[in-house]
């Protein structure tokens, strides 16, 4: 393969000028940008390269922070539970409890905001009774940062949810600790407050003013952080962390603002939510809905007018869908009201590279992994001593490879420093055969779509497509849902995929798929949690699947309680799960077998308790400890498919496939499918163009039937193949 240019963005560095020039031709960058702190010389800059500045919008005005103290950005905090006794040694004394307010968080992050415009918002909760206190049974110590509740009842648990600014912007706290920074600590200021957008729309016509030579902003994100909540106690630093939460949109002034829009007012209590907050992994609420509409109101609207400053001055607009990019929403049809010329997403695995590749946006661009930095995000070392940047690099690629063969990305690159790949020159040699391979994959979806079979497929949950393909965070961080391995393993299958809400299924979108897959622990938003007590939807599944469709479980689908099953679908699937009420009850027997060749070789579900078959009409393809693990049942035209867990991996990934081709009436193998598990291909008719990739560490040898013969191909360990056909 001929090296060619373009599509890569490399991080430069200045210092490293040679470097840097040395790098941008290896890897055939056509771009140079730089990164959290780092910067790019003259030198580097009119080299013929397009220029990358990287800035955040939030986080880059400290002078004008101390300023304007009362600016900062805000969050509601909830002490800890305690618990209320006696005030003194006599039977029935009087109960007083104190609350030192910050006690359980990290103070070099928050800092209590006890304005009287923000302690009207303020919140003390009998977490015993779930009463809220009156205002007149607290009173607040500034001093001392305290808040004393009289007249309490003894024994009873009670909380104290208070307005806090943050004083840390989080990414920049997260950077300053793991790389041992010895610098300010950025603050985050809030375009809420008029002062805020004059400033920062002065600001940035001066930053334009200051960098001619850039041809590309890259915004890192724009207003608000994921929800971050550190603690006081290294031994639970991060108390509290949600990357699609509103948290960090909240200050007085917004409450007062949504109040006036919206004719009620949200409380401390609709965001701290008994302590347990509403995270993304749970079904919302109205409330919660409605201020979702407001912030993203108000993001759109003051980030379009920082996007059109730069294109005033000649340069297009990128945002990063990382970090600060709450109330971005890529999905909630809105997306390009903001005017961006293209999108970033950091990519850890398949799944996060097609979140990117479906957002309405001209440019699409992945950030690889590893970051230049001396560890991962985990702590482990990477370009540093017992470090194998290499070997990372190769299992990142192969599984964001898998997703770049069944939908376009025009762009990857890297980030960080640049200098620390010195070092690593297996590295640098690796990267050069990326930056080649997906050049030449990006080439071919230029001259049309891969082939995919007619199966369609749609998942099923809460958020619908305003989550599409994400659990609102990195695969590591939501490891523990089926639904991510789900994704991961759709992501790089010749399927098409959508993902639907419950009101979708209402409003007639299950005409447009032939299997749903509703995937979730009960009471998850990726489960549904209480939307499955609506009779209209189990109604409109029901039929679905009796005229043709197939609707397939994974865990606790469709689990609420209060009728006669736990799963609502038990019916079509012919599992259900016994909480306790069918214990005296007969169970059905079975013997586990396959007539159908679904299940792979070495395919593996984990076992779940307590699951049950609700007829002789189920057939049990796999089972564990008596407990069937992976089921099919005919019902009318259609079937229900149950599996009591899913983790990706190349054996169930293939059996997750066979199960869609089977449901589909495609048979569990046909054309342009390799024979070997461990590997896969994507078929371009457009260009006649086979591309087949081992996802094995280990040589794999395949065979792939096509439309122009059969062809056997060897690949060595995480490698990739072209075929002309």
């Amino acid at each position: 393969m001929s090296q060619r240019k373009g599509g890569f963005t490399l991080p430069g560095e200045s210092g490293y000028e040679a470097l840097t020039l040395k790098m941008a031709e290896k890897w055939g960058a056509d771009v140079i940008r730089d990164s959290d702190g780092t910067e790019l010389s003259d030198d580097i800059i009119h080299a013929g390269y397009g220029i990358y500045s990287t800035i955040c919008v939030i986080r880059e005005h400290n002078a004008w922070a101390k300023q304007n103290p009362d600016k900062l950005q805000q969050t509601f905090l909830c002490t800890n539970p305690a618990v209320a006794v006696p005030c003194g040694d006599a039977e029935g004394s009087a109960c007083r409890l104190t609350v030192r307010l910050l006690a359980d968080f990290f103070e070099e992050q928050f800092r209590i905001n006890d304005s009287a415009a923000a302690m009207k918002y303020w919140q003390v909760y009998d977490r015993t009774d779930n009463r809220l206190a009156d205002a007149a049974d607290w009173t607040y110590d500034p001093a001392e940062g305290t808040v004393t509740v009289q007249n309490a009842v003894c024994w009873h648990k009670y909380t104290v949810s208070f307005l806090a600014y943050r004083i840390w912007e989080e990414i920049s706290m997260y950077n300053h600790t793991t790389n041992h920074w010895d610098k300010e600590h950025l603050m985050q200021i809030d375009p809420r407050y008029p002062e805020t957008r004059e400033y920062l729309l002065g600001w940035m016509r001066d930053w334009c003013e200051r960098h001619p030579d850039t041809t590309v902003v890259r915004f890192t994100s724009l207003f608000y952080n994921f929800v971050w909540i550190w603690g006081s106690d290294e031994r639970c630093r991060s108390l509290f962390t949600d990357w699609g939460s509103y948290d960090f949109t909240v200050s007085d002034r917004a409450l007062d603002e949504f109040a006036q829009k919206y004719g009620y007012s949200m409380t401390a209590e609709d965001f701290v939510n008994q302590g347990k907050r509403h995270v993304t992994h749970m079904p919302g609420d109205a409330h919660k809905a409605d201020w979702m509409r407001f912030i993203n109101d108000f993001v759109i609207s003051f980030g379009k007018q920082l996007v059109d400053i730069v294109h005033e001055y000649g340069k297009k607009a990128y945002v990063f869908y990382d970090d600060s990019w709450v109330g971005l929403e890529p999905y909630n049809g809105r997306f390009s009201e903001f005017g961006f010329d293209g999108l970033i997403k950091c990519v850890f695995s398949g799944y996060e590279a097609r979140l990117c590749a479906g957002v309405d946006v001209p440019v699409h661009e992945l950030r690889l992994h590893p970051y230049l930095f001396p560890v991962g995000l985990g702590g482990a070392p990477t370009f540093m001593e017992g470090g194998d940047p290499t070997t990372d690099a190769k299992q990142y690629w192969n599984h964001v490879r898998r997703a770049l063969l069944r939908s376009k990305i025009d762009r990857i690159g890297l980030g960080g420093y640049l200098h620390l790949t010195q070092d690593f020159p297996d590295f640098c040699d690796y990267i050069e055969q990326v930056s080649d391979e997906f050049r030449m994959i990006h080439d071919f979806h230029e001259q049309g779509r891969p082939y995919t079979i007619k199966t369609r497929v749609a998942v099923l949950h809460y958020w619908g497509s305003l989550r599409s393909w994400t659990l609102s965070g990195h695969f590591h961080e939501t490891w523990q849902h089926d639904l991510i391995h789900i994704n991961e393993a759709l992501s790089g299958l010749p399927v098409e995929v959508s993902f639907l809400s419950f009101e979708d299924v209402k409003n007639g979108k299950l005409a447009d798929v032939d299997v749903v897959i509703n995937a979730g622990y009960a009471g998850s938003a990726w489960s549904g949690g209480d939307v499955w007590k609506d009779d209209e939807i189990v109604e409109k599944l029901t039929e679905w699947v009796y005229k043709g469709g197939t609707f397939i479980g994974v865990n606790e689908p469709s689990a609420v309680e209060g009728y006669d099953t736990y799963f609502r679908m038990a019916h079509v699937l012919g599992v259900d799960e016994d909480t306790g009420a069918r214990i005296c009850h007969g169970k059905w027997s079975f013997e586990a077998a396959d007539p159908d060749g679904l299940v792979p070789a070495g395919a593996s579900l984990a076992v779940k308790e307590n699951r049950y078959l609700t007829d002789g009409d189920t057939r049990v393809l796999l089972a564990e400890k008596d407990q069937p693990v992976l089921t099919v049942r005919d019902f009318g035209k259609g079937k229900g498919i149950y599996m009591a867990s899913f983790q990706v991996n190349d054996e169930n990934t293939r059996l997750l496939y066979q199960l869609i081709r089977w449901a589909g009436g495609e048979g569990v193998t046909g054309l342009y499918m390799t024979d070997n598990l461990y590997t896969e291909c994507a078929y371009y008719p457009g260009s006649r163009k086979l591309v087949v990739i081992n996802n094995s560490g280990e040589q794999q040898t395949t065979v792939v039937e096509t439309e122009y013969g059969t062809w056997q191909v060897t690949l060595c360990a995480y490698d990739t193949v072209f075929v002309n056909l």
